[in-house]
């Protein structure tokens, strides 16, 4: 079994402060389930040596971990390995573009998509061109969009003699992020970026349509395909069979690579739950502007001339409409609990643009940098190559990440910060996230408060956990090039850890389980979220 190297905490460094860790390494070994070897010294009751065991475990052969703890108030080091390897930490990544987010553009801070013309009105008639500007709102939908036609209705529109051009402008054309798999292009969470989308669902998926399929009445029939929002813009091929009770459910929903055709195959059976599944768009401004001209229609505004794309709007143009998203102190709920990758990207040109007036992935990233060395981060310790963790150029070392979290605890958003976190074992979608079915029955339940990560061969979870004295510890774990389907089990088994500890006193050691740590990806990226 292979030995964590270059740690602290052992001996001198915890026993001379009296620590006691009563979660014996026989019940993390419990914890970890069969195979695990943590049992083998279990003589041995101190920090180092119980996360020294979960390191070991088989699962991480010929892997690679980053792991760093320490008390979030004094920044006392209780224990390291490999504290600055510098690993892939998926979607711990969004740790630093969120921080980094309140800093720059403030927790008030609002996205608008507005409604705006240059030419003159004429009774009914609008002349010249009608736009819809957006600044990459993540959180927009089709209902707003309808609200924005409906006031351009009650003011007494009827017909647009121009064009309906979509105003894109405040970000680049750059619709995807560096090093994203290229087989992911339909999946949801790697939609095209863009600040003029549409999100299907209050998840805010923005980005994407959700595709429905319902078996028919008989084996023989093409299934029912319904999709939300119901636009135009996608075209649906169904090839696609009903087959009899009892027999394969093989549905898949794939969109054609430069296109808007959504293509179902397989089999479903009748009587059966059919599927639903989030698929990315092609060109996200042009989703957004057909959506919009439908509401238009459907409030009886006409558009003689046809849709433009990327076109900035004239200075002077004249505001007819607009529409505010929720400040960004709440839009963190759905980020970060549901670890949306779109709205990290976003934010990310966002902060470009606000810093530089470039609506670029390096302006933003730029950006990030900046917040992260006044947090005391060293970002010549560190690669971010985009905002969400989704590209494996991103790494980073844990021990940065335990900088971070330090750092941002004496900002004057951290509590609005810190509310986005997941919450170990809570059951809510937007209080547990992605943590609401890890690590229940033990200390670290609705307690632990961490960012999860997951990739191919990458997993992480960093954050924060109380202790059972009381103390606040602050952790970072990052798991990379093992073989096993999750590693999971074992960052809950270094909280867990953590959070039965406790300073010059024993407690009983807990009843541990490992509570659906689940497979290889984040269980928010499998829609729908079942984790």
């Amino acid at each position: 079994m292979s030995r964590p190297v270059n740690r602290r905490g052992t001996d001198s460094a915890s026993r001379a402060r009296g620590w006691r860790w009563p979660v014996a390494l026989a019940v993390v070994a419990a914890f970890l389930g069969p195979g695990a070897q943590a049992g083998a010294d279990s003589d041995r009751s101190g920090l180092p040596e119980a996360v020294d065991a979960v390191l070991g475990d088989p699962r991480m052969e010929g892997g690679t971990a980053s792991v760093v703890v320490a008390d979030a108030a004094t920044g006392e080091l209780l224990y390291e390995h490999l504290p600055s390897s510098r690993l892939m930490p998926a979607s711990n990544t969004k740790l630093a573009t969120s921080a980094a987010a309140m800093d720059v553009l403030g927790p008030d801070h609002r996205f608008t998509t507005e409604v705006l013309a240059t030419g003159r009105r004429h009774g009914p008639v609008l002349k010249g061109d009608l736009y819809l500007r957006g600044t990459g709102d993540p959180t927009l939908l089709a209902g707003d969009l309808d609200a924005l036609a409906a006031r351009l209705a009650a003011s007494g529109v009827r017909r647009v003699e121009g064009r309906l051009v979509a105003d894109d402008t405040r970000f680049d054309d750059q619709r995807l992020g560096r090093s994203w798999a290229a087989d992911d292009e339909s999946a949801y969470y790697s939609a095209q970026i863009s600040a003029l989308s549409l999100a299907p669902d209050t998840d805010y998926d923005t980005g994407t349509v959700i595709v429905t399929v319902r078996p028919g009445a008989a084996a023989g029939d093409e299934p029912v395909v319904t999709v939300t929002p119901d636009t135009g813009y996608v075209d649906v091929e169904v090839e696609a069979r009903t087959v009899a009770a009892g027999g394969a459910q093989s549905l898949t929903v794939e969109r054609e690579h430069g296109t808007n055709t959504l293509v179902v195959t397989g089999t479903t059976p009748v009587g059966g739950s059919g599927a639903k599944e989030w698929i990315s768009v092609w060109e996200p401004t042009g989703y957004a502007a057909a959506v919009f001209r439908e509401a238009l229609a459907d409030h009886g505004i006409t558009v003689g001339g046809p849709t433009r794309l990327g076109r900035p709007t004239p200075e002077g143009a004249r505001r007819l409409a607009a529409h505010d998203s929720m400040p960004l102190r709440d839009l963190l709920v759905p980020f970060m609990k549901l670890s949306n990758n779109m709205h990290a990207e976003i934010l990310t040109k966002a902060m470009g643009y606000a810093v530089s007036e470039k609506g670029t992935w390096d302006a933003g990233l730029a950006a990030i940098g900046g917040y992260l060395r006044k947090a005391g981060v060293d970002t010549g310790r560190l690669r971010q190559a985009d905002g969400s963790g989704l590209s494996r150029m991103d790494n980073f070392p844990a021990d940065q990440f335990v900088r971070l979290l330090r750092g941002v605890r004496a900002e004057p958003w951290y509590a609005d910060w810190v509310r986005s976190l997941p919450v170990a074992c809570h059951p809510d979608r937007f209080t547990g996230g992605t943590l609401r079915s890890r690590m229940c029955g033990t200390p670290a339940a609705l307690n632990a408060r961490a960012k999860t990560g997951s990739l191919t061969g990458a997993s992480a979870l960093s954050g924060y956990v109380t202790d059972a004295g009381g103390r606040e510890l602050v952790f970072a774990v990052i798991l990379n090039n093992y073989l096993a389907s999750s590693v999971k089990a074992l960052e809950d088994a270094i909280v867990v850890t953590l959070a039965g500890s406790r300073e010059e006193a024993a407690v009983p050691a807990p009843a541990l389980r490992s509570g659906g740590s689940g497979g290889g990806l984040e269980c928010a990226w499998r829609k729908p979220a079942l984790c």
